[in-house]
C-alpha cells in the first residue's frame, strides 16, 4: 500500500512537492506567498484547508504550505513532508512574542534553538531534551543572506509552548533566564524534534508581532498576514540558497 497520499496531504507524487518547504502557520499566508513571489504555481494540497503550493523562485523549485497552530498540527505536517514526500528542509516562518525589552515590533528573529517543557519530543521520538537546535547549515545561510540584503536579524533561543490561553499564573522568568530565551512561539520545538529524529533540516524565522514591553503596538491579524515582507524575502532567498 502506498504511503502517499497521506491522511493530511493529498499530493499523489513526491515530485509535486519541492525539496525545500516554507511553512507559515496560516495557510492564507502560504497562498499569499505563492501568489506574490512564486512563478509556475501549482496547488498540491487543500485537505482541511491547509493549503500547499509548489512553484519556482529565481528558477528553483520551492514549496510553501501552512502548518496550523501548535505542536500537534506542525508535528503532523512536517513529519509527513519529511518522511513520505522526501522533503529535505523546512523553514518555519511565523510570528512571536518578544520576551526582552530590546526588541521592537517587526524585528526578525532567527530561532537557533527551541526550549520547551512539553513532552512532544519524548512522546514522538524518545528525545528527552528540553532544548533542541535547528540546522546550523540553514541558519548560516539565513545570516549570510540577511547580510547581503541588509536585513537585520537577531539570533537566539525561543520558548515553544503548546498552550496559548491559561488559567494558571506561573512565573517562568527564572527558567527563561536560565535558558536565555528571547521570544515565545508555538511550533518550532515540534519541527526541530521531527527534523532531528528524521535526520532532516529545519530552521525558524520569526517576526515580532507583540511584546509585553511595547503595549499598544501589537499587529492585527490582517497585518500579520500581509506585512512580513522582509521575512518573506529572507526566507525565499534562504530556500533557494539551501538547494545549492
Amino acid at each position: 500500500m502506498s504511503e502517499i497520499p497521506t491522511p493530511h496531504i493529498e499530493a499523489t507524487s513526491k515530485d509535486e512537492i519541492a525539496k525545500v518547504v516554507l511553512m507559515p502557520g496560516d495557510p492564507l499566508r502560504a497562498q499569499k506567498i505563492a501568489e506574490d513571489y512564486l512563478q509556475n504555481v501549482r496547488q498540491f494540497n487543500q485537505v482541511r484547508g491547509m493549503l500547499g503550493f509548489t512553484g519556482t523562485y529565481k528558477g528553483k523549485r520551492v514549496s510553501v504550505m501552512g502548518s496550523g497552530m501548535g505542536f500537534g498540527s506542525i508535528g503532523i505536517y512536517s513529519f509527513e513532508l519529511y518522511k513520505f514526500y522526501a522533503v529535505d528542509t523546512i523553514l518555519r516562518i511565523g510570528s512571536c512574542g518578544a520576551l526582552r525589552p530590546e526588541f521592537d515590533i517587526m524585528d526578525i528573529i532567527l530561532a537557533s534553538a527551541s526550549f520547551s517543557t512539553e513532552t512532544f519530543a519524548k512522546d514522538a521520538h524518545g528525545i528527552a531534551d528540553t532544548l533542541i537546535h535547528g540546522s546550523q547549515r540553514v541558519a548560516d545561510i539565513v545570516k549570510k543572506v540577511a547580510g547581503e540584503k541588509g536585513i537585520k536579524v537577531h539570533e537566539g533561543t525561543v520558548v515553544s509552548d503548546n498552550v496559548f490561553y491559561t488559567t494558571v499564573d506561573t512565573d517562568w522568568s527564572a527558567v527563561y533566564a536560565e535558558n536565555e530565551v528571547i521570544a515565545s512561539e508555538m511550533e518550532s520545538f515540534a519541527l526541530f524534534a521531527n527534523a532531528r529524529a528524521l535526520k532532516k533540516e529545519a530552521a525558524c524565522l520569526l517576526t515580532v508581532s507583540d511584546s509585553a514591553f511595547r503595549q499598544g503596538e501589537n499587529l492585527s491579524a490582517q497585518a500579520r498576514q500581509d506585512a512580513f515582507n522582509d521575512m518573506m524575502l529572507l526566507s525565499l532567498e534562504t530556500a533557494v540558497a539551501s538547494l545549492d
